[in-house]
């Protein structure tokens, strides 16, 4: 099974739920999981960027195999340059096109 996190909102709290709920799929040992995925764009990005709020939890995860990826459109309308971003976090093209992808891959899609 594969699923993808969409991350949006700029509040710290439903930052870190979201990134909790991330972690707790992974460990959950009653579904087999392939792949889990969460993708930021909008005030939704801060968490992917060095220094960010829960920054160090998106290393943390990315461990463990979750992966990150930012819009670049939410990146270039907020400053944000590459070397920004927290290492191994991937640039998409735009959130809603990759989201679009992943589920079109059949990844679930949750937004907490």
């Amino acid at each position: 099974m594969r699923t993808a996190f969409h991350l949006t909102s700029g509040d710290e709290d439903q930052q870190k739920t979201v990134l909790t709920i991330a972690e707790n799929l992974s460990n959950d040992e009653t579904i087999e999981m392939d792949d889990i995925v969460v993708v930021a764009q909008s005030k939704g990005i801060d968490p992917l960027t060095v220094g960010g709020t829960h920054s160090g939890t998106v290393e943390s995860l990315m461990t463990e195999g979750i992966e990150f990826r930012a819009c670049s459109n939410t990146l270039d309308m907020m400053d944000i340059e590459d070397g920004d971003l927290v290492e191994g976090v991937e640039k998409v093209s735009s959130g809603a096109s990759e989201l679009t992808r992943l589920q079109d891959d059949g990844y679930a899609y949750l937004r907490p």
